[in-house]
C-alpha cells in the first residue's frame, strides 16, 4: 500500500493495529497456559477479553467512516514479539522465572500498542475523525493500563519470586 496522505497513513497503521491485535488472541492463550503464577494466569485471560473487544472497537473505527477500509497488512514488529515469547517458553521450566521473562515479553507487545494507539489516535483527531479518535483514545488508556498491572504484578510479587 503506498503512503501519500495522512490518511493513507491512518489506514496502514490500523490495519497493522487489527493484525496485532488479531495475533494477540491466538498468543495470550498460549502465554496464559505457560505461566505458572495464577495471577498472571489471570492478567493474561482479561487482557484476551479486553483484547477481543479491541479488534471489535477497530471495527467501530471501520465502521465511523465510510472511507476507512482496513487492507489486509501483516504486523511483523507483533509477529517477532509473539516469537520472542514463544522461545522464552520452549527455552524454559514452567515456574517463577518463566513468569518474570513472560511479563516482559508482554510489556514489549503493551508498548509497541500503546505507541501505535497513541498515533492513530492523534491522526484520527488531525483528520477530523472523532468517533474513531473516542474509540482508539479508549483502548490506548486499556494498554497503558494493562502495562501498569503488569508492572505491579513484576514488582510484587512474580519477580520476588524468580529471584529466590
Amino acid at each position: 500500500m503506498k503512503i501519500e496522505s495522512p490518511k493513507d497513513l491512518f489506514i496502514r497503521l490500523l490495519s497493522e493495529a487489527n493484525s496485532a491485535e488479531k495475533q494477540m488472541t491466538r498468543s495470550l492463550p498460549k502465554m496464559a497456559r505457560a505461566a505458572h503464577d495464577e495471577k498472571l494466569v489471570e492478567a493474561f485471560k482479561e487482557h484476551l477479553e479486553e483484547t477481543r473487544a479491541q479488534v471489535e472497537r477497530i471495527e467501530q473505527v471501520v465502521d465511523s467512516d465510510d472511507s476507512i477500509r482496513l487492507r489486509r497488512i501483516k504486523n511483523y514488529g507483533m509477529e517477532s514479539l509473539i516469537d520472542e515469547a514463544q522461545e522464552l517458553i520452549d527455552n524454559s521450566e514452567k515456574g517463577p522465572v518463566r513468569d518474570a521473562g513472560l511479563i516482559g515479553a508482554a510489556q514489549k507487545v503493551e508498548h509497541l500498542e500503546i505507541a501505535a494507539y497513541g498515533t492513530l489516535a492523534t491522526l484520527a483527531d488531525q483528520l477530523g475523525f472523532t468517533k474513531a479518535k473516542q474509540l482508539l483514545a479508549e483502548t490506548l488508556q486499556e494498554e497503558k493500563s494493562t502495562d501498569e498491572k503488569l508492572t505491579k504484578l513484576a514488582k510484587n510479587d512474580v519477580n520476588r519470586k524468580a529471584s529466590s
